[in-house]
């Protein structure tokens, strides 16, 4: 049969290209490559591109059945696998957009950002969620054909979920339609017929992006159902990797292995190591800069709704350490004060992009408003500084900010701090009420195995005197019970504070160890 794709030209540079619907890519890789050529895989599980195309038609016609229609929304709440990509392509097949949940969201989480969306199908997802119309996640179509579906182009290619700072669940559209570009490299460096490792959840905006734009460059896409610091490792050797994303999170779990265990695998295949959605610690980047090489060090900042992002090599950052980099052409970047203007290089103030094409260009949300000026220019409520050369340095989230005494303090920095201590894996760092001071400094520490609690406590004051000002040093410090931030870096900062200071106001107990630092702690 005819493939249905747009040819089009660029004028200016005579480069032909092909638009084609993401729905249809499975079919144009499966009908031009060896066949039994793998496209995605999963430990010992694997798809072909030809059973990618043939599974995703058949749940698209499961899908159809149970009323999925053009426009529609489908929820997918699956962990990390196969089943996922079989999915998302059935969803594009329907003429429809996918929205990717956690898989083991709260009923009243899911209840939230169910009632915002209202998808027409939930696959997946906890049992508790009652959603009206639902799959299981087992689900396997059966007495449905595999054969080719065509369907509408989704305007809406995804629509991921965001809770922001408030909780409060928003879904962001984004304003490119199901379509992609298969002679061009996606973006990010990513090249065509990539070997891309994905250690994310597919159930954040980065993994899901990645993963996809692997496949629609006809690459091989290597995930991990669940992150874990040597098996990345012996996968990049085995795959042959040459692109993965990382969380600073991640970044630091592999360099807490053993020397001896990280250097034991080839990690020569690897030419771009992305890493983006959570504050990289300055120490933690300069290690994998020694460790890799400068040139294949790259992050990036930006929002899911693609107001504007700045990209930074490694080769430039050790010229401006700390810095995300520069804005890029798609988009103006400002820096503004309380007063609504722009402050001068070096001062710092709110963080507000402006695409090229204009406000609302890109995105809009369900659920929520855009932090939005009169002029279009729009926050993510981050703060930062630009320097004289263009360069944005970011400070922290306002919502964040913890303000001791009339001092600002930034969780990112000192949280960067702490995390560089030998035996903490990990922290989060929340501002709690007091009476003196109006807040104080608590750090939540995941520590190392074997670490002894109040030993990192008593010693972390001498270990920060080099690294912060006496006054942002942690006041007292609490030992998580497990995990604190999940597999993609993020962490509910807010949700932890709160409850926390909840805590205290009911005058309930919870594990508290007062710093060692000479510095009041936290009765």
């Amino acid at each position: 049969m005819p493939y249905p794709a747009s040819h089009k030209q660029d004028q200016a540079h005579g480069n032909a290209y092909m638009l084609m619907p993401i729905a249809d890519v499975p079919r144009w890789y499966a009908e031009r490559k060896p066949q039994g050529t793998i496209a995605v895989r999963h430990g010992d599980d694997t798809l072909t591109w030809d059973e990618l195309e043939r599974g995703a038609n058949a749940r698209a016609r499961a899908f159809a059945a149970k009323g999925v229609k053009p426009g529609d929304f489908v929820a997918i709440g699956l962990p990390n696998g196969n089943a996922f990509f079989e999915t998302t392509f059935a969803v594009w097949k329907c003429g429809a957009t996918p929205t990717s949940l956690s898989w083991r969201l709260p009923r009243g989480e899911a209840a939230a950002v169910l009632d915002v969306l209202r998808p027409s199908l939930v696959v997946g997802g906890e049992a508790d969620w009652n959603a009206p119309n639902s799959l299981p996640a087992t689900f396997v179509p059966q007495g449905f054909s595999d054969e080719a579906v065509t369907n509408p182009v989704a305007r809406y290619w995804k629509a991921m979920t965001s809770g922001g700072s408030t909780g409060r669940p928003k879904v962001i559209l984004d304003h490119q339609p199901a379509v992609t570009d298969t002679a061009a490299e996606p973006a990010l460096g990513i090249p065509l017929g990539v070997s891309l490792l994905n250690p994310g959840p597919l159930y954040h905006n980065a993994p899901f992006i990645v993963s996809h734009f692997a496949l629609f460059a006809g690459g091989r896409l290597t995930g991990l159902t669940k992150f874990e610091p040597e098996e990345t490792l012996r996968q990049i050797e085995a795959q042959r990797v040459e692109w993965v994303n990382f969380v600073p999170t991640m970044m630091h779990r592999i360099w807490a292995l053993p020397e001896k265990v990280r250097n034991a695998y080839d990690l020569s295949s690897l030419k771009i190591v992305f890493h983006m959605a959570a504050p990289m610690p300055p120490w933690l980047k300069e290690k994998w800069i020694e460790w890799l090489g400068p040139e294949r060090i790259w992050e990036l900042y930006g929002g899911t709704e693609r107001q504007g992002a700045c990209i930074i090599s490694g080769v430039e950052w050790l010229t401006h350490k700390g810095s995300v980099g520069k804005i890029g052409d798609t988009a103006r970047l400002r820096i503004l004060g309380p007063d609504g203007k722009d402050v001068a290089p070096g001062e710092t103030g709110e963080i507000y992009f402006l695409p090229n094409d204009g406000a609302g260009t890109t995105y809009h949300y369900l659920g929520a408003e855009p932090k939005r000026r009169t002029d279009g220019w729009e926050s993510l409520g981050d703060i930062g500084r630009l320097d004289e050369e263009g360069y944005l340095y970011l400070g922290d989230r306002l919502a964040d900010m913890i303000l001791r005494g009339g001092a600002n303090i930034y969780p990112a920095e000192v949280e960067a701090a702490v995390t560089a201590h030998p035996e903490v894996c990990s922290c989060v760092v929340v501002g709690l009420p007091d009476p003196e001071f109006g807040q104080r400094v608590h750090a939540i520490v995941e520590l190392m195995p074997g670490a002894a609690a109040q030993v990192v406590a008593d010693t972390m004051g001498v270990f920060l005197d080099d690294r912060l000002s006496r006054y942002k040093h942690p006041e007292s410090f609490e030992v998580a019970a497990g995990q604190i931030r999940d597999d993609s870096g993020k962490v509910r900062r807010t949700m932890l504070r709160d409850q926390r200071a909840a805590w205290l106001k009911e005058g309930r107990a919870f594990q508290i160890l007062p710093s060692g630092g000479g510095r009041k702690g936290a009765e």
